[in-house]
C-alpha cells in the first residue's frame, strides 16, 4: 500500500438500520421496544421508549447477563436514581430495578450476554 492508497475496507457482517424504520413493539402500557440488532447467544441491541409517567409493572431482573443503558433523551429513573440524557448505566447480572420516567425517555439498551 502506498501513501495515497486507502486501506481496503472489510464490511462483512455490518448491520445498519434507522431506528424509526424498525416497528415498535409494546411490552407494557407506556413501554415500547425496537429491536435494532440480534447476535449470537442472544446478544441484542434495542431502543426502549418510555412514555411520560409510565412505571414498569414488575421488578426487572437482569439475567442471564448484564444490561448496558444509554439515555438518549429525557430522564430515566430506575426506581432509585434519575439519569438525564447522556447518562450511561451498567446493570450487572443479578441486579434489578423498576424502569420508569416522569417526563418520558428514549434509551439505547445493549444486552451483551443475551
Amino acid at each position: 500500500m502506498t501513501a495515497n492508497t486507502p486501506p481496503a475496507l472489510n464490511l462483512t457482517g455490518v448491520v445498519a438500520c434507522h431506528w424509526q424504520d424498525v416497528p415498535p413493539r409494546s411490552i407494557h402500557p407506556g413501554f415500547t421496544t425496537r429491536l435494532l440488532w440480534t447476535g449470537e447467544n442472544g446478544r441484542k441491541a434495542l431502543l426502549f421508549e418510555i412514555a411520560p409517567g409510565a412505571v414498569y409493572p414488575e421488578l426487572d431482573i437482569h439475567a442471564p447477563g448484564a444490561e448496558e443503558v444509554f439515555v438518549v433523551s429525557g430522564t430515566f429513573c430506575d426506581g432509585h436514581t434519575s439519569y438525564p440524557a447522556g447518562s450511561f448505566i451498567h446493570n450487572p447480572a443479578g441486579s434489578s430495578h423498576i424502569p420508569q420516567s416522569v417526563e418520558g425517555c428514549v434509551l439505547f439498551v445493549f444486552f451483551p450476554e443475551g
